[in-house]
């Protein structure tokens, strides 16, 4: 689906990114994981098309989107919803600036909220829901923009221990039903460990992939995995290739 072809970033003498490559495959959940500062934004940003690298390409089932944004999705760590138009609205906007008609636009967000599991909030306010209510409407909008790939740089940080359980295993759900290809930031070994397919380890100054690591129980896994002494030896990798 995606390939991120040696891909180096400088902002001055600060050298970001260094011949990063990674892909993703159809249906695949490919995580990124490293320390603050290491550049996983910045590649986010290239990636998405935002950011038009030094060196390196990304390519898009093929085609070549380095510096063309608008083909692949990117959902921020905050939600981003805008307080004053409806979730229904709010999740047509991707629709409405690609010049859709605003009744089809809304007709569309209609069909997928009893999927996203927002059956019934169409026309409330972002203020009248939970946060991982809001994050499931910014999930929606991003699939809205880009059916094939999504973005996503820390989505559950802000969420509580419990609440981002529960979207852990609702996100795997809908990703798996919808043939959605994720590739996900975060700086939380567990999660990683949880939700990936692979994580790539991004490290150094200036970053770039070190390590690559296989999780390879089949999503979505057991609820005593992360009690199990497999999970704790992918934590022990992961902590001795990022210098504990």
């Amino acid at each position: 689906m995606l390939e991120v072809e040696n891909v180096s970033v400088s902002f001055g003498d600060n050298h970001v990114l260094r011949d990063v490559s990674l892909t993703l495959k159809k249906g695949e959940l490919v995580s990124i994981l490293g320390v603050s500062g290491g550049g996983k934004t910045t590649l986010f940003n290239v990636i998405s098309g935002l950011l038009k690298p030094d060196d390196g390409r990304v390519l898009l089932e093929g085609r070549d989107v380095t510096g063309k944004p608008g083909s692949i999705s990117y959902m921020l760590q905050k939600d981003m919803l805008l307080p004053y138009r409806t979730i229904e609205d709010n999740c047509a906007l991707p629709l409405l600036l690609r010049g859709t008609p605003k009744s089809r636009a809304r007709e569309q967000v209609r069909e997928h909220l009893a999927e996203f599991g927002l059956e019934g909030t169409g026309r409330l306010w972002p203020a009248q829901l939970s946060g991982g209510m809001r994050q499931r409407a910014a999930l929606l909008r991003t699939y809205l923009f880009s059916q094939e790939v999504a973005l996503l740089d820390e989505p559950f940080s802000a969420l509580d221990t419990i609440t981002k359980s529960a979207m852990h295993r609702w996100y795997l759900d809908i990703m798996d039903r919808i043939r959605l290809s994720t590739l996900f930031i975060t700086h939380d070994m567990d999660e990683a460990i949880l939700l990936s397919d692979r994580i790539c380890l991004l490290t150094g100054k200036p970053g770039t992939i070190t390590k690559v690591i296989t999780v390879e129980p089949p999503r979505p896994r057991g609820e005593d995995f992360p009690l199990s002494p497999e999970f704790l030896e992918y934590k022990r990798t992961i902590k001795a290739a990022i210098g504990g």
